[in-house]
């Protein structure tokens, strides 16, 4: 019987280090000898092997590491020791195996690697069945092109608000990455509204670029086409239909109020504070989404000024977090001097002309934002009744 010294002076022979097969079977033989054991063994007992690896790492050759790596990678009693340092080998061929499928990694080893290693590695670590919220957060700020699409695509893996809301924005030049984000089950509502409104402006500039007679029927259609697909969305999201029913009771008690609104707003409830908001409005609840989404303040100060509510509440909507909004304090004390000029008569004709186009599907949708950009008070109702006359 071939002894364990034999099996290590035939791995770190000279002589024979190039001998690929030779070395892989003693390698294999080895690793075999303590996984048939590593039940029974103690610590002070294995620390023997862990030299040993640490050793046979150093001094075999890459192909012989690649197919060791493979051979461990799916074994749940491979030695921890060569699995961590296979894990942490500068090369991405010998690291992926065991980065993708081993389960004697733990999540600090994955967490390591995808904070320091190459995109190889992360790849690897993005294939795996189950990725944590903590790894997809650094897949997905350090990842590549072929990284995010790894993560977009995998089933298992968690993703957080923030990463979605980062992943949305990486795709924006990306169809491909925009169709894997938009096909995942998990992605919430708003951040899929957000994709959509992109992903739509993209095909519409692409379309029209080909057709320019064709511009405004091709907005109008893809207005169409997303309505129905967010009525779809909406019908099947757990958290609109509690929003929902929520106001529903509200109206039905008659608490349905500016305070609602202001309070969905600070606490981040997209689907509570844009319900709310159709509701007082009395306008759909797509022209709502849309006006919170919007990047430009503009929107939602024209749908919040028709229901009469305060600046309060507009700066909470403007707040929130779905909306990719980086607003300043001037941006904010911008936007309050275009609210308080606007007046509630206005905004509610806005609001009228702006379904009353759309129901007619004759001209594209009005710019909601465009019409509350700073101009004297009296110049912007004449500007807004001969648009709608």
């Amino acid at each position: 019987m071939t002894t364990f010294q034999t099996l290590i002076d035939e791995i770190q022979d000279s002589q024979i280090t190039g001998s690929t097969k030779k070395q892989l079977k003693a390698l294999t033989r080895i690793t075999d000898l303590f996984v048939a054991g590593a039940g029974r063994y103690s610590t002070r007992q294995t620390e023997p092997f862990d030299e040993v690896f640490k050793t046979i790492v150093g001094v075999i050759e890459t192909k012989t590491r690649i197919r060791l790596a493979q051979h461990l990678a799916t074994d749940r009693r491979a030695p921890p020791t060569i699995v961590r340092a296979f894990a942490f080998d500068d090369n991405a061929d010998v690291a992926g195996p065991v980065l993708s499928q081993s389960a004697v990694l733990g999540e600090s080893d994955l967490v390591a690697s995808a904070s320091t290693r190459s995109q190889g590695h992360l790849y690897a670590i993005a294939q795996r069945q189950t990725l944590s919220e903590v790894l997809t957060d650094i897949l997905i700020r350090r990842g590549e092109r072929i990284v995010l699409h790894a993560v977009a695509k995998n089933a298992g893996a968690r993703i957080s608000d923030r990463s979605f809301r980062d992943l949305i924005l990486k795709s924006s030049d990306d169809p491909e990455l925009a169709l894997h984000v938009g096909s995942r089950r998990d992605i919430p509502r708003h951040h899929f509204l957000t994709l959509l409104e992109n992903a739509s402006a993209a095909v519409r500039e692409r379309i029209v670029a080909a057709n320019p007679g064709v511009a405004e029927t091709v907005q109008g259609a893809l207005t169409e086409v997303v309505d129905e697909i967010n009525l779809e969305l909406r019908a099947k999201s757990s958290d609109h239909a509690k929003a929902r029913k929520k106001v529903r009771r509200l109206k039905y008690w008659k608490e349905l109020g500016e305070a609602k609104v202001h309070a969905a707003a600070r606490g981040q409830d997209f689907e509570q504070a844009v319900l709310a908001l159709s509701a007082l409005a009395h306008c759909p609840i797509e022209v709502v989404e849309r006006a919170v989404l919007n990047e430009n303040p503009g929107a939602i100060q024209v749908v919040a000024k028709a229901t009469g509510c305060s600046w309060a509440t507009v700066k909470a909507l403007l707040a929130m977090r779905v909306a990719k909004r980086t607003m300043t304090g001037a941006d904010f004390d911008h936007a309050r001097e275009s609210f308080e000029r606007l007046k509630v008569r206005t905004a509610r004709r806005v609001l009228e002309f702006y379904q009353a186009r759309r129901n007619m599907r004759e001209a594209p949708p009005m710019d909601l934002a465009a019409a509350v950009e700073p101009q004297a008070p009296a110049r912007q109702d004449a500007q807004l009744v001969r648009q709608a006359s």
